[in-house]
């Protein structure tokens, strides 16, 4: 639920409490159920959407077996409730650019929490559009570089038909158009690659700092009241010191 896959935003997601990792369970077996919904089948070798859902659990570090059962509920009658997907934008502290995406069964109650969330962080809720235009959807892929080579993994990801390949101090981060996403994921899993993140990201043309403290923890919250919500899938921002 990151701006961007910065490897301390995800160390830190991957050193959630136990509360918090269920909140992610929870929201990914909310968007199995809508992509075996929409995609007709729970096989994900014929349904590409609920392949990109497992893969980021697993990026997530959700069980095996938590999958194997999340699939099976979302198969069968899922929670009984009807999701719809609503996107909201607006800016936060300091004119922070934040995307919020929801998988929603009350437009209603969603609306409201988000408005709330704003303005308690002296932020404003906008309208549809009035911050997107400063993002680039891109598939993101991140793994630990450990001690994999890095010419090796950027021939790897090239070949596979990544369009931008980025080197950082702790991870490799392979970018994709959006729609290439699910075969560079899976011609690197099947190369024996471990992801420590892989989804279709909002990723931020530019970057905006906080110098102000007070308006830092002030965006902080945001995002925690934000990360809080069982209906909110994803948040993506440009905050630069977000870490």
């Amino acid at each position: 639920m990151s701006g961007h896959s910065k490897w301390s935003t995800i160390k830190r997601k991957k050193e959630k409490t136990d509360s918090a990792r269920a909140a992610v369970f929870t929201r990914i077996g909310r968007e199995m159920q809508v992509a075996i919904r929409e995609g007709g089948s729970a096989d994900p070798a014929s349904n590409s959407r609920l392949r990109d859902c497992i893969a980021k659990a697993k990026a997530a570090n959700v069980p095996n077996e938590n999958i194997e059962r999340a699939i099976k509920k979302a198969a069968g009658a899922g929670d009984g409730k009807d999701y719809e997907a609503l996107t909201y934008e607006g800016y936060g502290p300091s004119g922070i650019a934040v995307i919020v995406e929801t998988l929603t069964d009350n437009r209603n109650r969603t609306a409201g929490e988000m408005r709330h969330y704003f303005d308690k962080a002296g932020g404003n809720l906008g309208n549809s559009g009035c911050v997107s235009f400063m993002f680039t959807k891109k598939g993101v892929i991140v793994i630990e570089r450990e001690d994999l080579d890095e010419d090796t993994v950027m021939e790897h990801a090239l070949d596979a038909g990544a369009s931008d390949f980025q080197a950082e101090d702790d991870v490799y981060e392979i970018f994709t158009e959006p729609d290439d996403f699910s075969a560079v994921r899976d011609a690197l899993d099947a190369k024996g690659y471990t992801f420590a993140s892989a989804q279709v990201e909002q990723v931020p043309d530019t970057y905006t700092a906080i110098t102000d403290e007070d308006m830092a923890a002030k965006m902080q919250r945001l995002l925690d009241m934000l990360e809080e919500n069982d209906d909110v899938q994803a948040v993506w921002h440009n905050w630069e010191n977000a870490e």
